[in-house]
C-alpha cells in the first residue's frame, strides 16, 4: 500500500469556520499514512502572542471530531491528530511567505530552476502575489513560482528558538497571573 501525505482541502473547508469560531487559524489538514491513516490537523491561536496548549489541542480535537462525525468525509478508519505547526512550521498559503519574511526556510519545487529542486534561504516576501522571493545562503536572490512549490517549511534557527522562548515565558507569566498552569504540551490525539 502506498504511504504518503495528501493535503485535504475538502476537510479544511469543513473545519476552518469552526476553528475560526474557537479563536484558531487552520494551518493545514492532511491525511498521512497507508494502512494506518492519520488525519493531521495543524492549527494556531489567532492571537499570535498566545502559545498553543494541550488544552487547546484537546478542545480542537473534540470540535473537529464532532464536525467529521456528522459530515463523514473520510471513508474508513483513521486517527485524528491535532497539533500546533511547531517551530519548523509548514508554509502552505501565499500569506505565509509574507508573514514569515525575514525567516529562514527550506523550499522544494516541482521541476528544477538552475539545476536545483531544493533551496534554503531567507524569505523576502511575495512578488505580484505569485512569486516567492528568497535570499539564498550564498547571497543570491531567487524568485520561485508559488504554484511550483511542493513543500516548504521554516528552518529552526537560534532566532526562532529565542522568539519562541520569549513567547512561552510571557505566556507562562500571564497564565500564572490568571491562576492557571502553563500547559507546554504540543499534541492531542483521538
Amino acid at each position: 500500500m502506498k504511504v504518503g501525505i495528501e493535503h485535504n482541502p475538502a476537510i479544511e473547508q469543513l473545519i476552518e469556520p469552526m476553528l475560526n469560531d474557537l479563536g484558531f487559524d487552520l494551518v493545514v489538514a492532511r491525511m498521512i499514512g497507508g494502512a494506518r491513516r492519520t488525519l493531521q490537523v495543524m492549527a494556531e491561536p489567532r492571537d499570535r502572542e498566545r502559545i498553543m496548549t494541550v488544552e487547546d489541542c484537546a478542545e480542537i480535537s473534540h470540535a473537529v471530531s464532532a464536525v467529521l462525525d456528522v459530515a463523514d468525509p473520510v471513508p474508513g478508519r483513521y486517527s485524528l491528530e491535532v497539533s500546533s505547526p511547531g517551530l519548523d512550521r509548514p508554509l502552505v498559503r501565499a500569506a505565509d511567505y509574507e508573514r514569515f519574511a525575514g525567516e529562514v526556510a527550506r523550499v522544494e519545487i516541482e521541476g528544477e530552476i538552475g539545476g536545483r529542486k531544493r533551496f534554503k534561504g531567507r524569505l523576502a516576501g511575495l512578488v505580484g502575489g505569485r512569486m516567492v522571493r528568497m535570499q539564498l545562503e550564498r547571497g543570491e536572490e531567487l524568485e520561485l513560482p508559488i504554484e511550483r512549490i511542493r513543500k516548504a517549511r521554516l528552518e529552526v534557527t537560534d532566532e526562532v528558538i529565542a522568539a519562541a522562548t520569549r513567547r512561552a515565558r510571557t505566556a507562562g507569566r500571564d497564565s500564572e497571573e490568571a491562576g492557571h498552569g502553563t500547559g507546554h504540551g504540543r499534541r492531542a490525539a483521538r
